[in-house]
């Protein structure tokens, strides 16, 4: 069963942000619109690129309303760590948050049992709590924030525009679609 437009299961753990150690729940998650980046583990080669990918962005997620949170099955203790030690990671203002337990993992369906690690998954969480994307692909294969961001404001668009979609390749701005019986077949 797909998680989209399902409503994220209650959690509660810790991450490392901005020097503190801070609780994180599905309630953090609540009043604003969220991004969760699943990665399999700190301390590995593709993670810190794309840590590094979503600090160098992560204005143009805060201008768009949006929290990121980084999710890995290591503990706080190890963010902590690899913040301090990675200078890519080092660039991180978000979350880091921890998920030794695999209860966020296992909850958005990217846990690899046989590894105890995460697969590389994203989702935009809208302010209610509600899963609006969901792309989970092979760990060999690090994702570009950008197409993130744009889709973060295409859910807030829709969501914004009620009978609107936005068509392949929306970027802000551009013309969007109203569904109608008479547009079958002509586009």
């Amino acid at each position: 069963m797909s998680l989209i437009n399902t409503t994220v299961k209650p959690f509660a753990t810790t991450a490392f942000h901005n020097g503190k150690f801070v609780p994180v729940s599905d309630a953090s998650l609540r009043g604003e619109w969220s991004v969760l980046i699943f990665m399999p583990a700190a301390f590995t080669f593709n993670c810190p690129t794309e840590v590094e990918d979503a600090a160098d962005n992560y204005a143009e997620f805060q201008k768009a309303g949006a929290e990121v949170y980084i999710v890995t099955t290591d503990t706080h203790f190890s963010h902590k760590v690899w913040h301090e030690t990675s200078p890519a990671v080092g660039k991180s203002k978000f979350p880091l948050v921890g998920d030794p337990t695999h209860q966020l993992t296992r909850a958005f369906d990217v846990h690899i049992e046989e590894e105890g690690l995460a697969l590389r998954g994203t989702f935009i969480v809208n302010p209610d709590g509600v899963i609006k994307t969901a792309e989970v692909h092979d760990n060999a294969i690090a994702r570009d924030v950008k197409e993130t961001l744009r889709k973060l404001k295409a859910a807030q668009y829709v969501a914004n525009n009620p009978g609107q979609v936005c068509p392949a390749k929306w970027n802000e701005g551009a013309k969007t679609i109203a569904p109608s019986l008479d547009l079958v077949g002509k586009i």
